[in-house]
């Protein structure tokens, strides 16, 4: 699929693309990218990053990656997912990358990190490791 395809595709998932506003900004080969712009619905009443946004972040990168490839034959639907929570935030701006870590014959593994970028660099906040289902196209 092309990017502006999967684009297409993935606009039918209204909670990642409507309701959190995420972004894709790169899909193929398995791998993805995405961004999303925070704003005052992403805080917390602490004012921090709710643990939320990340989970979806890491959801919606996984889906991207594992369900873009027209060539894989399958899709695949996440089993479960560790997060851990490095960093809070600072900047307001997010994204978030996902590559398969083993493509098995019936699940297959994600790493999925999400960082911003402060000072040129990047800065992790968020570090996921998901498994998913392998289910027919």
């Amino acid at each position: 699929m092309t990017l502006d395809e999967v684009k297409k595709f993935f606009a039918n998932d209204k909670y990642a693309t409507e309701t959190t506003g995420i972004e894709i900004l790169e899909a193929g080969g398995g791998k993805s990218k995405i961004h999303l712009k925070l704003d005052q619905r992403h805080k917390n009443a602490l004012g921090f990053v709710m643990g939320a946004v990340y989970f979806t972040m890491a959801d919606f990168a996984f889906a991207v990656a594992s369900n873009s490839d027209e060539t894989s034959g399958y899709n695949a639907v996440t089993l479960s997912s560790t997060i851990n929570m490095v960093n809070s935030a600072k900047s307001d701006e997010l994204f978030a990358e996902a590559a398969p870590i083993k493509d098995g014959r019936s699940t297959c593994f994600y790493q999925i990190e999400i960082y911003e970028i402060l000072n040129d660099k990047k800065r992790p906040v968020a570090t996921v490791q998901t498994a998913g289902y392998k289910v027919g196209k």
